[in-house]
């Protein structure tokens, strides 16, 4: 009985597959990936006076203006003139925001940066860090102007009324982030400030209280955070401390601009559609 030899198993040691690289959208914040972003930033902008000026000088241009608009009746300037401080920066902010991280998409520049080891938090915080950085530039520049230049009159510390505009700049910094995303040219980036900045600017009461508005407006304005940064910006002027109120709406204003940071995080694109 003839018997069919068995073949001999032999083991052949099978390659490692290298790891697959994570996705850019669940990559884990790295500080040194968001540092470097923002340091590029800085220098693209180092490069761009027209850019600077207008994040730098154009709310103390504007703060300028409005003071001697209102020569003949200062009280006027000390009643608006403190919720403007925080709604310039915002304003100025969102729109150079979006528009710069629009150009990175259209250009192709995003794409090659997110096909490297780096996430869109990464990229996301990175832009918040440099432009945060011109944000505390701004800000203190148009504070000291309106407070020792322009003698506005408040209540409160001046270095409360910067902590404010700060905070109203970061949150400008995040919403032209978020919205860079639905974006698909720079002129559409544009378009979105009268659907995001100026419904917000209507019912923030600065023109009248918000309290005199109809209820179903008064309900839009209390989930806006521009109305917050407003009344914040309002109990410096009547309080010589720091009240309860001011630290809701402290806390509210970094809050919106920390969940914006989060969504534009989210819905961030390699490329325009």
């Amino acid at each position: 009985m003839t018997t069919t030899p068995t073949p001999t198993a032999t083991t052949a040691a099978t390659p490692t597959p290298a790891p697959t690289p994570a996705p850019a959208s669940i990559r884990a914040l790295s500080a040194s990936r968001t540092t470097a972003t923002a340091a590029r930033v800085l220098r693209q902008l180092r490069h761009d006076p027209r850019t600077i000026a207008l994040l730098i000088l154009i709310p103390c241009v504007m703060l300028f203006l409005l003071r001697y608009v209102f020569d003949g009746s200062p009280r006027t300037f000390d009643s608006i003139g403190a919720s403007l401080l925080g709604i310039f920066p915002l304003i100025t902010m969102f729109l150079v925001t979006s528009i710069a991280t629009l150009r990175e998409r259209t250009s192709g520049t995003l794409e090659r940066l997110l096909a490297m080891p780096l996430g869109k938090g990464d990229l996301i915080a990175g832009y918040a860090l440099a432009f945060g950085i011109l944000a505390i530039i701004q800000s203190a520049l148009a504070t000291g102007l309106a407070v020792w230049v322009l003698g506005l009159d408040v209540t409160g510390s001046p270095w409360l009324l910067l902590l404010v505009a700060l905070l109203d700049a970061l949150l400008g910094t995040a919403l032209g982030l978020f919205v860079s995303a639905f974006a698909a040219s720079e002129f559409q980036a544009v378009q979105f400030m009268p659907a995001v900045i100026f419904p917000q600017l209507l019912l923030c009461g600065l023109f009248t209280p918000r309290s005199n508005m109809h209820p179903a407006l008064e309900a839009v304005s209390d989930v806006l955070p521009m109305s917050y940064a407003v009344d914040g910006m309002n109990e410096i002027l009547k309080h010589t401390d720091m009240t309860a109120t001011f630290v809701r709406d402290v806390l509210i204003v970094a809050g919106c601009a920390l969940l914006v940071l989060t969504l534009g995080a989210a819905t961030l694109r390699r490329r325009t559609a």
